[in-house]
């Protein structure tokens, strides 16, 4: 049957020699590295037996992960649009998935066969956009366009799975803090009630829920200027975690500093900022793109930012400079992919990647979805591997001698060229899905990926047809659905799903007809958006970068306001973040 048991890897002391963290004199501001990290080493009385197991273990597993993951199976329950998947922290029983049917499911991964949600969280009034379980899986929160966070208790599930224990509940707590939607919620690395939540209104906010810990409102709030799309807390780090906005900007932040009265409050407690501007020869000023969402592999020491626009890109914790681009240029057999193919790309949904490396003893694949219907997961080399081969160019070597085809991050104008390594051959693409995927989530411990988007059902992939938690898997077919060009009834179909009811709250639309016709609209705006330059849609230079922003944020706030006057899809205007032939049309 091809059944693999594996069990997770955490960092442990012997594997961190000394932990790298920043700490900050708040008095003269100024920062002094202290402990610096190295990965992956034995303890020196470990035995020479244990290590060729070690070794002989990570062999097989990366013979599994080369044959990518041909099998899958549909998990059906969801009503619309899915656009999150989290997998709960270190075992992995539970995944929790949500999207515009405002409704939390709880897939139970304990059981021997995953076909069904265990459990149900009702409560949210609006497409859920962000989910995160707390340190101990004790809570599991969310967040979504409705503005309110709740809280949902999981420790009282824990009899679920192989009995009759399948049920719905409602909330524990709700917080209504925010004045816009919630995108992004990332829980405290040791204590369950302590979180960060992150809104397109500007606002952070620092939630502790523990008896005398809390802050107050003002305290606990940071309003930036732009609005944020992600927050990810540092995974060993307590005070560190990471932001990424509208503007691009994405900053690494130390809590101490970034919340409190004022008197402590430094420079919204940025630490370091990422090098996120692009910089190409033909173009007489930089592109900074959106950065859409974050997330840090299980040890802290990358990060990964998925670009509106561009691709997913990596960076080391202590580096402001990328190490590496995720393309799709090439098949996983290294077979160029021909012009006339679709390949990775990401021009008009909210999307999330994940880290992981289940069973390995660090996080080595990324995975992220695409507008090709496909998900992708990459090999990431080592840290160390990804620093030498990054070229820097110097200001005037930039200007001075022809650089084709090159698209390189810069700080400013006149700063040097950063040109990562490109990783433009993935470890797989995942079928299965007829439209956008949004989410990947990778299981902690088992050889499975799970992908999510425009459809209601998520797709679970292995690299085999059974597992521990699902038997008889079937072959992934291995083709995607193509994207037609436009014809009237396609048009119509388009016009139905803008100006029609949301299908989810409204009984009297057929599931199927309401899945068509959401899937239509996307198509629309794929062939209007789908290829767009990241240089002609993010525009940043001396003389235009401000008037771009503006422009940008007045694009996107009059499309999404015609649209709910129209009494459109709450949907569409949820899920599109720039859709300038849509808004012209209405």
């Amino acid at each position: 049957m091809g059944c693999i048991i594996l069990t997770s890897h955490q960092p442990s002391v012997h594997n961190i020699d000394v932990l790298d963290a920043l700490v900050f004199d708040e008095t003269t501001r100024t920062r002094t590295c202290i402990m610096r990290r190295t990965y992956n080493k034995f303890c020196p009385t470990e035995s020479v037996t244990a290590r060729s197991i070690h070794a002989a273990r990570k062999g097989a597993l990366r013979r599994f992960y080369e044959c990518g993951f041909p099998y899958s199976r549909k998990l059906t329950a969801h009503k619309s649009c899915v656009n999150y998947l989290a997998f709960s922290r270190h075992d992995g029983r539970w995944l929790a998935s949500a999207g515009d049917d405002f409704r939390v499911l709880l897939w139970d991964f304990s059981e021997e066969d995953v076909v069904r949600p265990g459990h149900v969280f009702t409560g949210p009034s609006g497409n859920v956009l962000a989910l995160d379980f707390s340190a101990t899986n004790q809570y599991l929160y969310s967040g979504g366009a409705d503005n309110i966070i709740l809280k949902y208790d999981v420790s009282t599930l824990r009899g679920v799975g192989r009995s009759n224990g399948r049920g719905s509940s409602s909330f524990v707590k709700q917080y209504e803090d925010h004045d816009d939607s919630v995108r992004a919620l990332t829980c405290h690395p040791y204590e369950d009630e302590i979180f960060l939540s992150a809104s397109e209104d500007g606002k952070l906010v620092l939630h502790d829920g523990r008896a005398g810990g809390g802050m107050s409102s003002a305290q606990g709030t940071l309003q930036h200027t732009a609005a944020f799309t992600g927050v990810q807390h540092h995974p060993v780090m307590e005070h560190v975690f990471a932001t990424c906005d509208v503007h691009g900007q994405v900053c690494l932040r130390d809590t101490r500093m970034t919340f409190g009265p004022l008197s402590r409050r430094s420079n919204g407690g940025i630490v370091r900022v990422y090098n996120t501007k692009l910089s190409r020869k033909s173009a007489r000023y930089l592109s900074n793109p959106e950065s859409s969402s974050l997330t840090f592999d299980r040890d802290g020491s990358k990060l990964a930012v998925t670009f509106l626009h561009y691709f997913p890109t990596i960076y080391a914790l202590s580096d402001p400079h990328p190490l590496a681009i995720c393309t799709g240029r090439n098949a996983p057999d290294g077979t160029p992919i021909s012009p006339s193919q679709r390949t990775y790309t990401n021009s008009c949904t909210m999307k999330s990647g994940a880290f992981g490396g289940p069973g390995m003893d660090e996080d080595d694949m990324y995975g992220a979805g695409s507008d090709d219907f496909r998900a992708y997961v990459w090999k990431i080399p080592p840290l160390v591997t990804l620093q030498g081969l990054r070229k820097e160019i110097t200001c005037h070597d930039w200007y001075t001698r022809e650089w084709p085809d090159t698209v390189a991050f810069a700080e400013g104008k006149w700063e040097s060229r950063y040109v990562p390594l490109e990783i433009s051959t993935p470890l797989a693409r995942l079928n299965g899905h007829k439209s956008i995927v949004n989410s990947v989530a990778i299981h902690p411990s088992l050889l499975h990926v799970v992908t999510s988007g425009i459809e209601r059902q998520i797709m679970l992939h292995s690299p085999t047809p059974s597992s521990p938690t699902v038997q008889n898997l079937l072959p992934t077919p291995p083709t995607v659905r193509t994207l037609q060009p436009e014809d009237q009834a396609a048009q119509r179909t388009f016009l139905r799903a803008l100006f029609g009811p949301h299908p989810t709250l409204h009984d009297e639309v057929e599931e199927e007809e309401g899945e068509d016709e959401t899937i239509s609209l996307f198509d629309h705006i794929l062939r209007q958006e789908g290829e767009a330059d990241v240089f002609t849609m993010r525009r940043w230079g001396e003389d235009s970068a401000e008037d771009s922003e503006d422009d940008d944020g007045s694009v996107t706030a009059y499309f999404h306001s015609a649209m709910k006057s129209k009494g459109c899809s709450s949907a569409l205007c949820r899920h599109v973040l720039v859709c300038p032939i849509i808004w012209f049309i209405l």
